[in-house]
């Protein structure tokens, strides 16, 4: 048999050894793991954050329009309220909603039985001062024959001259009559045509060639125009449109009349409708609410409407015509209205979203993408803008590209970065 006991300090040496190197392996795994994990984080990290590109266009040849936006309403060139300056019953409306009608056409009448009776009074009394101005005359024949025979009588003294005195002053008194019947005739004839006028006030005609846009007052309907004038129809001429485009008091320094202008409706608003700026009103409408140009208004509330009419929106009214043949165009319609300031057709152009930090000599700064994908600061001259594109004047030729700024494309986030390692479990 073996003695063993010589070899116990080797085998204790050898275990010792063994226990040193299992615990160097952990170790060494672990450190590896680690760094594994590290490693499919930092990846993770930058396949998963967000990259930065650069949003580009090109210079291309193209239209710019300057332009004053605006809102409008349409009305007729002419518009008219027919009313009645005659009290009464409506016994016949001539007309219906949407005819046309011409000037002098008859509208409507009323019952005009009072005003009958009221021109045959007048006409009466007009016949009466006539007659008493016969009577008069014949008076005046024989009483300036008696003067003439006491005048004969009294060269003969067969006469006194009391009696020739009388008989003058008989013929002088009789001419004063007369001519006061020759004014009270011609009151009479005031009268009749009054009377006339207000038998013509019960037939209603049109004052204008237009259409009915509305008919207010109906058949067998009582009016009474003794404080105001009752509106029977209103008349408009729709062959012509008027827009009031409300301006806003930014823009309304950059508008004047002579500009071209266009607007569309919403109904339509692939087709244009073109005409020049008339007018610009001087001031806006609010201005018939102000209390402050009324002598009868308190300071109160003088002060508050000044008050309210700071804090809020002021427009003016740009006016325009526009030819309307066909009746496209219908009345309190909505116009989207554009004021041309200037335009340009067929220049370079490049996005409003390129152009840079303005230079002290007008010039913006635009960053330019060369050939080779390196990316310049220029200078570039501007002409109009649009607010959406703008016309480029020197600085860039045509196909040159711009950056107009920078776009975020976010990664599709997966369990397994491409090119990386195999996720790991514990």
């Amino acid at each position: 048999m073996l003695d063993n006991t010589t070899n116990i300090p080797a085998l204790s040496r050898a275990a010792t050894r063994a226990g040193r190197l299992s615990r160097r392996a952990r170790w060494t795994a672990v450190v590896l793991v680690l760094a594994v994990v590290a490693g499919v984080i930092v990846k993770l990290a930058l396949f998963s954050a967000t990259p930065v590109a650069m949003m580009t266009a090109t210079a291309v040849m193209g239209d710019v329009e300057e332009s004053v936006l605006a809102t409008g309403t349409l009305k007729p060139a002419r518009l008219v309220a027919v009313g009645s300056q005659a009290s009464g019953r409506i016994t016949a409306l001539n007309v219906t909603l949407g005819q046309t009608v011409k000037k002098g056409d008859l509208i409507a009448t009323i019952d005009s039985m009072t005003q009958q009776n009221a021109l045959r009074t007048a006409q009466a009394a007009l016949a009466n001062v006539k007659a008493q101005r016969q009577e008069k005359e014949a008076t005046l024949a024989y009483a300036e024959t008696a003067r003439g025979r006491q005048q004969r009588t009294l060269a003969v003294n067969a006469s006194s001259h009391s009696d020739f005195d009388s008989a003058d002053a008989t013929v002088k008194t009789t001419q004063a009559q007369i001519a006061q019947l020759d004014a009270q005739i011609v009151e009479a004839e005031v009268a009749v045509e009054t009377a006339r006028v207000n038998l013509g006030y019960t037939r209603i005609t049109a004052p204008i060639d237009g259409t009915v846009l509305a008919t207010v007052t109906q058949e067998g309907q009582t009016v009474n125009a003794t404080q105001s004038a009752p509106t029977i129809v209103i008349l408009g001429a729709v062959d012509v449109m008027t827009v009031k485009a409300e301006i806003s008091e930014a823009d309304v320094v950059k508008v004047k009349p002579g500009q071209p202008v266009y607007f569309t409706i919403l109904g339509d608003p692939d087709h244009p409708y073109r005409t020049t700026l008339t007018s610009i009103e001087p001031a806006p409408e609010s201005i018939r609410n102000d209390t402050s140009i009324s002598s009868s208004t308190s300071t109160t509330s003088s002060s508050s409407s000044s008050s309210s009419t700071s804090t809020s929106a002021i427009y003016y009214n740009g006016v325009f015509n526009v030819p309307n043949p066909d009746g496209r165009l219908r009345t309190y319609m909505t116009a989207q209205v554009r004021v041309v300031l200037g335009e340009a057709r067929n220049v370079l152009t490049i996005p409003v979203a390129a152009l840079g930090a303005r230079g002290q000599d007008g010039s913006y700064a635009v960053k330019v993408v060369g050939s080779d994908g390196a990316i310049a600061t220029r200078q570039v001259r501007i002409g109009l803008d649009d607010k959406i594109t703008a016309q480029v004047l020197s600085g860039l030729t045509q196909g040159e590209r711009v950056v107009t700024g920078e776009k975020t494309s976010a990664t599709t986030t997966s369990s397994r970065v491409p090119g990386g390692p195999p996720p790991m479990g514990f």
